[in-house]
């Protein structure tokens, strides 16, 4: 494999070494997700149904028009997108802690998004040695050795997938009541937020049964009354909330994918790798936080970081980044995680997979491949 390469041409990464960097900043911060979450969520609601109201409070014909709803817009898609991102950090808090969060992230956030938490869960997959970039992990395709076109159609179904959410919770979680055995199949392919289409769930308890349903039910309920609420409050028959929610939703999803196009480098072929390997098909992204933060939210502009330290919380990341850069050796492998920008990392993408070729050994600060 390419990544192969660049290994050859850097000191062994040292896991206890930078264990023993970063081990007094496991601990999360209530504090600081409550408060992030809450004024994230408050602000992205305001700023949606800004969209919604301007018109009507703005005269017609007002220049002050577009330039406020394309602000409100904005603030409430990069506000969404943050808020959206704690899914993340709910896999990995403690367990049995947070419970609290928890219920509030779903019930503010995840329920009116058709994202609950119970999607996410899978995620774990993703960080086990063994199965990341194989059959086994949701989180993986082999970008890198496929068409263009497939990263093309990647991003486009961010047209469709509102559609499939709604159908999710509206059709399908309905027809799993009345028809239990239907169950098994909605599990294993119809209940994962994923990036592989061909991944099948496979954990299954009665205890997380009976939360899916709950959760179904949740969202069952909020999208009855999304469709219904223009007819029942304002008698609109074509409710304009909807397409705001859906272009909201759109782009929620497109930054997503872009975000995600450039969290790995996608070089593994569906055989499983070494954790070097693994490390080094993760990328960083610390340099020029007021944009980088914008796009990767809540610790996922760190996804090398993450997937060598997945407990670590997200408020803690850059702080773990800097002493790793600072202390561990000049020709450590981790240097070789980080990536001057998001677009450079996606145009590099699309090059390999125009060649299908290995990756290159990557130049990151400090290390050049060519001198290490």
């Amino acid at each position: 494999m390419g990544s192969e390469t660049t290994q050859n041409r850097c000191s062994t990464f040292s896991f206890a070494q930078a264990r023993s960097l970063v081990k007094d900043l496991q601990k999360p911060n209530p504090a600081i997700y409550w408060t992030d979450f809450l004024l994230s969520i408050i602000g992205g609601h305001i700023a949606f149904h800004a969209m919604y109201f301007l018109p009507k409070w703005l005269p017609s014909g007002s220049l002050w028009l577009w330039p406020t709803m394309g602000i409100s817009y904005a603030i409430c898609v990069l506000l969404y997108m943050r808020c959206a991102m704690f899914i993340h950090e709910l896999i990995h808090l403690p367990k049995n802690e947070f419970n609290g969060f928890r219920i509030a992230w779903n019930a503010l956030c995840g329920i009116l998004f058709l994202v609950p938490s119970f999607l996410y869960y899978p995620h774990v997959d993703h960080h086990r040695r063994k199965h990341y970039g194989t059959d086994h992990d949701g989180e993986y395709l082999s970008l890198s050795h496929s068409s263009p076109w497939f990263i093309v159609g990647f991003l486009l179904q961010a047209l469709v997938l509102p559609f499939v959410a709604l159908a999710r919770f509206l059709i399908i979680s309905p027809i799993c009541w009345i028809f239990p055995s239907a169950r098994p199949f909605v599990h294993r392919h119809a209940s994962t937020m994923l990036v592989d289409p061909f991944y099948e769930r496979t954990d299954d308890t009665p205890r997380l049964r009976r939360l899916i349903v709950f959760q179904e039910a949740l969202c069952f309920t909020w999208c009855v009354w999304f469709l219904t609420c223009g007819t029942v409050l304002r008698g609109e028959v074509f409710d304009p909330f909807w397409i705001i929610a859906y272009v909201v939703g759109v782009s929620l999803i497109l930054l997503n994918e872009i975000r995600t196009l450039g969290a790995h480098r996608w070089t593994g072929q569906g055989e499983e790798m070494s954790f070097e390997e693994q490390l080094l098909d993760s990328v960083n992204y610390p340099k020029r936080p007021w944009i980088s933060e914008l796009w990767g939210p809540i610790g996922t502009r760190y996804h090398g970081l993450h997937h060598l330290f997945p407990s670590l919380p997200y408020h803690n990341l850059g702080k773990a980044h800097r002493r790793l850069m600072r202390d561990l050796p000049s020709d450590s492998p981790y240097r070789l995680t980080v990536a001057n920008s998001l677009t450079e990392e996606i145009i590099a993408l699309f090059r390999r997979s125009m060649t299908q070729a290995p990756l290159a050994a990557p130049v990151a600060d400090g290390v050049h491949p060519e001198a290490a």
